[in-house]
């Protein structure tokens, strides 16, 4: 069976779809380009938050020293740089009686993968791992001072040459390993330098990081801009195009990370040898984890959209629940704000996005919260004026029990289910017209069941 609407019930559809088609065309370039601008809008946030931030920077060098396969890959290379810089055989040799030192070198050899193992169980302990994340932040402090043109302790923009430095750690490695103080000090001032930028590219990159700063910002406000108007120029059809801003949002979301996986690909095949994909693998996924977080909350604010627009459209199940709805909006507003504020405020102290996260974030997405609460409860005093919670429950309940009833009483419902076919004929009669009196059941409805009553 179907629901019946309320004797009260006014019905209002969607305005007519009567735009011309230029500013129908102008509503759906406004929404494409919207699209491509938040595309590159996500881009720039992901790298200004990400990459461009000294707390973002400490964070993901935290992520990568606890990884286990990226440890591993730092283990690797914290050793190649201890033989590469120290005489191993050497120092073995020194150690061994005078008839075992011709094996001093295949002892050297041997112990390169144990000394692996151990620097590896070495780099999870705490202490350790502090050592590469500072080192880390130090570089990313150091190169954003070079980027943006800015003079520090250690700093110049003359050279333009910034480099990670892990020769603390290697030092640190090779004391934990057993290696003495007097070799160690011998190592090169450039063990464990890993150059990360030169002077050649300092122009280029200088003018990137400040067009980034800009467009993080300025693109998210020409993005939600396009969509504004798209929304104002689309008279008639306003619900259509929120919900085809809502798909659009999915789509964008959906590119980003198709883009993130095909990217990360490229770069770990033309940039790694195969040895090392695995950990390139895993560096990509934690230096791009913004950019997934941003990915998700577009899917997510889209999804929004969509519903949302389908709540205000004309389906059976919309007009239904905005019936469900309407008493507390319409009688009581200040019930139903509140429960709406107590759940945004759940939501908030959750931050499933980084948008929560901010108060920028938090005041634009309330207020878009609370526009279209308001928009919904204009929409139910339109359609139900006269909604009462008592009435309503009534007819919902009177709904189902017809629903139940009339199913019972069809021939194709076996007996076994039947349930409480214990009135006379005359009193089912009876409780059907008051069920279709009460407008629970439609005069198809009443016909239908009155059939299946009659002998």
């Amino acid at each position: 069976m179907t629901d019946a609407a309320p004797p009260t019930q006014v019905a209002v559809p969607d305005g007519p779809p009567n735009l011309s088609g230029r500013r129908r065309t102008a509503v759906w370039a406004l929404i494409v380009l919207a699209s491509l601008a938040g595309l590159l809008a996500i881009v720039a946030i992901w790298i200004n938050r990400q990459l461009l931030s000294d707390s973002a920077s400490t964070q993901t060098s935290t992520a990568l020293v606890q990884d286990a396969t990226v440890r591993r890959a730092l283990s690797g290379y914290v050793v190649d740089e201890l033989y590469a810089n120290v005489d191993v055989s050497a120092q073995v040799e020194q150690r061994l009686p005078s008839q075992l030192k011709p094996l001093a070198a295949p002892a050297a050899a041997a112990l390169r993968d144990p000394a692996v193992q151990a620097v590896n169980f070495l780099l999870a302990r705490p202490s350790v791992q502090a050592l590469f994340v500072a080192s880390a932040s130090n570089a990313h402090t150091q190169l954003i001072d070079v980027l943006e043109n800015k003079t520090g302790v250690g700093v110049t923009t003359g050279n333009g040459v910034v480099q990670v430095n892990l020769g603390q750690l290697v030092r640190q490695v090779g004391t934990d390993v057993g290696l003495p103080s007097s070799a160690l000090d011998k190592l090169p001032p450039n063990t464990g330098l890993i150059t990360v930028m030169r002077s050649n590219q300092l122009g280029l990159a200088q003018t990137g990081v400040r067009a980034i700063r800009i467009l993080s910002v300025w693109l998210i406000v020409l993005v939600l801009a396009m969509f504004g108007l798209a929304l104002y120029l689309a008279e008639g059809i306003r619900r259509q195009t929120l919900r085809n801003i809502g798909w659009a949002f999915v789509i964008v979301g959906l590119i980003v990370f198709l883009a993130r996986r095909l990217t990360g690909d490229y770069v770990i095949g033309g940039l790694t040898t195969s040895t090392y994909q695995v950990p390139a693998q895993h560096i990509w996924v934690i230096g791009t984890s913004t950019l997934g977080d941003l990915g998700w909350a577009t899917v997510l604010y889209g999804v929004l959209a969509v519903l949302g627009a389908t709540l205000a459209g004309p389906t059976r199940a919309a007009t239904a629940v905005r019936r469900w709805v309407a008493p507390v909006l319409n009688k009581r507003p200040g019930i139903a704000w509140t429960a709406v504020a107590l759940v945004y405020l759940l939501v908030v102290l959750w931050g499933p996005t980084y948008a929560l996260r901010t108060p920028w974030g938090i005041i634009i997405l309330g207020a878009l919260l609370a526009a279209g609460v308001y928009a919904l409860r204009r929409q139910t005093q339109r359609e139900f004026p006269d909604a009462t919670a008592g009435r309503d429950l009534r007819a919902t309940l009177l709904t189902g029990v017809g629903r139940v009833r009339s199913w019972a009483s069809s021939p194709k419902s076996a007996p076994g289910w039947r349930i409480g076919h214990h009135r006379s004929t005359t009193e089912e009669l009876a409780h059907l017209a008051a069920l279709h009196e009460s407008g629970a059941l439609t005069d198809e409805e009443f016909a239908r069941a009155k059939a299946h009553v009659l002998p």
